[in-house]
């Protein structure tokens, strides 16, 4: 109870910190769920601890109360691990190809830097990079496409004021290029991201997928649209297993015996669920489309997953495998 209480006076004490206008008892009442004499009680204590504390409208109702700077910034520090995540989170979202937020927590880590004494900085400097290297962000190379920082800026905008664009686009199949004026709606990132968008007009539903680096220029146009309420990016994005868009189908693999606590651990879908057999094997169900990336998952698992439904993906993983197996006989041919 007593740690309690101190977590409170703290917590109250970064609220007039980091409030211009300061705190009043209701506010204190409201925020903590405490009585008036509580609240009465903890501005005392606050007032013992921080004589800095003041009024930050001495004329007025109700009196509010906050702490300069100075008085608080000695109980804000960071610890090794909140900054070791902080360089993890930028070395993700860069690898990502979110330049624009990268950017902005590159300012915020320049700006945490400036709040360290020098000292201390040079301390924790070293420890950072063990940290980062440990956590495998260090040095983990992959193919990723380059976005133009251009091109995502403008769409961000465009996303946020919702207004229509015009996409410079070259088709990734046929490579033909065009001119297309679209309503977007979002950015699915990963090693290749897209653009959510619809064409004016298009019927309710029909989204289309457009690949960043493909968009060689956008063109911001003065046209608003009316966003869609029932949109959603996070359930557009579980409609599939990968990026490719296809209508979802009901999925079943079972995993054998060995691999089923390895599964486990897998995050397949967001609507995944698992069902122990009593051999020991694991049955893993959910719903979503993209069939073909699901192929090349399975692939890697070998024989140590069976694809229980649908046939198609069935038939898709099977002739994947055949395939793979008639290119390394011919290898071997070759070479021997």
């Amino acid at each position: 109870m007593r740690y309690e209480k101190a977590e409170t006076l703290l917590r109250i004490a970064l609220a007039m910190h980091g409030s211009a206008e300061g705190l009043s008892l209701d506010d204190i009442i409201r925020q903590h769920g405490v009585g008036r004499r509580t609240a009465e009680r903890l501005r005392d204590a606050l007032e013992r601890l921080f004589p800095q504390m003041e009024l930050a409208n001495p004329s007025e109702l109700p009196k509010r109360w906050r702490i300069p700077a100075v008085a608080v910034r000695a109980l804000v520090g960071f610890s090794l691990e909140e900054l070791a995540a902080l360089r993890t989170a930028q070395t993700i979202l860069r690898r990502e190809n979110m330049t624009e937020t990268t950017d902005r927590l590159d300012l915020l880590a320049v700006k945490l830097d400036a709040l360290l004494r020098p000292e201390t900085a040079r301390r924790l400097a070293p420890d950072l990079e063990i940290l980062a290297e440990a956590e495998g962000t260090a040095i983990r190379p992959g193919p990723r496409q380059e976005v133009d920082a251009a091109v995502l800026g403008a769409l961000r905008t465009a996303i946020m004021a919702s207004r229509r664009v015009r996409l410079h686009y070259t088709a990734r199949g046929t490579g033909m290029a065009s001119e297309q004026v679209v309503c977007p709606y979002g950015i699915l990132y990963g090693g290749r991201p897209y653009l959510v968008a619809d064409k004016p007009g298009a019927a309710n539903g029909d989204y289309r997928l457009f690949s960043l680096a493909n968009i060689a220029r956008v063109e911001l146009l003065d046209d608003g649209f009316a966003r869609r309420p029932d949109f959603s990016l996070a359930a557009f994005a579980e409609r599939s297993f990968g990026t490719f868009q296809e209508e979802p189908f009901d999925v079943v693999w079972r995993f054998v015996p060995a691999v089923a606590a390895k599964a486990r651990e897998f995050v397949f879908h967001p609507s995944q669920t698992f069902e122990e057999k009593p051999d020991g094997s694991l049955l893993v169900r959910f719903r979503a489309g993209g069939a073909l990336e699901m192929s090349w998952h399975l692939f890697t698992w070998g024989d140590q997953v069976e694809v229980v439904a649908p046939d198609r993906l069935r038939e898709m993983v099977a002739s994947q495998c055949a395939t793979v197996l008639a290119a390394t006989r011919r290898n071997d041919g070759e070479a021997a």
